[in-house]
């Protein structure tokens, strides 16, 4: 099990969104991963007619 990279997030935390520690501890790891989330260049694609055609037909509801 890889273990929880607290230095890096702390990093973020801190440097990036700029948070009180105080702030910082009130988040959860989740909600950190959200944040930095924003920061990635968005990485999803728009569907494609064929792929989209595929969805509608395979669930239909």
């Amino acid at each position: 099990m890889t273990p929880f990279p607290w230095n890096e997030t702390m990093q973020f935390g801190f440097g990036v969104l700029r948070l009180s520690s105080k702030d910082f501890w009130l988040m959860t790891p989740k909600e950190i991963f959200a944040a930095y989330l924003a920061f990635q260049p968005n990485k999803a694609q728009p569907l494609g007619r064929e792929k989209f055609e595929n969805l509608m037909r395979n669930f239909p509801d």
